[in-house]
């Protein structure tokens, strides 16, 4: 188990989209990591303790939700500049409001198209959000690039008109960390398109760059610690950098927990067993806000630590839990002789 399971239930970012009154229109596709573009307004949050970070929440799939149409009302009259005023604003702008716009109605081809004719900062950085989902990753590079290089500028259009931009990092299901549309929040998602070009290195420089804003922030740590377990096997030393990043670290919250599960699981692979079983054990005696696939990984991981530990039937329990809620979960089917 590694960096494909997590990136399989999303704790690493990724990005989909969205426009809206109230940021829950519709997203466009399972990606992790949320593009969100919205109006100004209250939203509520919920902190990591000690960190200074703050998540934002969102409603079920169960709770009612406005009609599209009228999460769409406020965004689109903010963008309506109108006939006179069109005359005078410069051509990067027009661009700028006619992305938002295609946005707004879900047109990807076409926002991107518009964010990509202007050469605002604002713009490249959408136009590069949109190019990572449409898995145009060497535009999405070329578009975040030239969005860094006028980082100075980045949220100047969004705040003339109003809108606000950003990344929604799902931690849980109900909850995700918000990023602004800033020199970090474009350093975020490039990391994001050098892992999916599988240039590794980039995507460190990447983070090794946000952790200059904050060395304790405890995303940007998750990140680095998921590619160092990505990577390890061509380099024994990212282990080691694991346990360096995640010494000290309670589980104060779900990103506290995924960065705990890959220290145990560094702790495993070096032989570590005994260490590791105690530390997964202390994990999952916090539940509240983590979701099931969360749980699971660490059962899972517990269940090989047993093995290693010559204690098959600990194992075993570990793995008949995770088949009682999730029978496809990993191959424990198999180890358990049902598969």
């Amino acid at each position: 188990m590694g960096f494909r399971f997590f990136r399989r239930i999303r704790i690493a970012p990724g990005v989909t989209l969205n426009l809206s009154k109230s940021g829950v229109s519709a997203s466009f596709g399972p990606r992790g990591a949320k593009f969100t573009v919205g109006p100004r307004g209250t939203r509520q949050t919920v902190g990591i303790p000690g960190t200074g970070l703050f998540y934002t929440t969102t409603q079920s799939y169960k709770s009612k939700q406005p009609p599209r149409t009228q999460a769409q009302t406020v965004p689109a009259q903010s963008l309506n500049i109108g006939f006179f005023k069109s005359l005078v604003i410069p051509a990067d702008e027009k661009s700028f409001v006619e992305g938002c716009k295609a946005l707004l109605q879900n047109d990807l081809q076409a926002a991107h198209a518009h964010f990509a004719r202007s050469g605002s900062a604002d713009a490249c950085f959408m136009a590069g959000v949109i190019a990572l989902k449409l898995d145009m990753t060497a535009d999405a590079e070329q578009r975040l690039q030239a969005a860094l290089q006028r980082k100075e500028s980045l949220g100047a259009l969004l705040n003339k008109y109003g809108i606000e931009a950003g990344a929604n990092i799902p931690i849980t299901d109900e909850i995700s960390a918000f990023v602004q549309a800033d020199a970090k929040g474009a350093l975020l998602v490039l990391t994001e398109v050098y892992q999916e070009q599988k240039n590794f290195d980039a995507a460190l420089n990447c983070l090794f760059e946000l952790r200059k804003f904050d060395p304790e922030d405890i995303l940007v740590k998750l990140s680095l610690i998921e590619i160092y377990y990505e990577t390890f096997e061509s380099d024994k030393s990212r282990l080691q950098s694991i346990l360096n990043l995640s010494n000290g670290v309670e589980n104060l919250s779900p990103v506290h927990t995924a960065i705990l599960l890959y220290r145990a699981s560094a702790l495993r692979v070096l032989g570590l067993n005994e260490a590791a079983r105690d530390i997964l054990t202390g994990a999952l005696r916090k539940r509240k806000d983590r979701s099931e696939d969360l749980l699971n990984a660490i059962q899972y991981e517990r269940a090989l630590a047993y093995e290693n530990l010559g204690k098959p039937q600990l194992a075993r329990k570990d793995f008949e839990k995770i088949f009682a809620v999730n029978p496809e979960f990993e191959d424990v089917a198999k180890r358990l002789g049902l598969g």
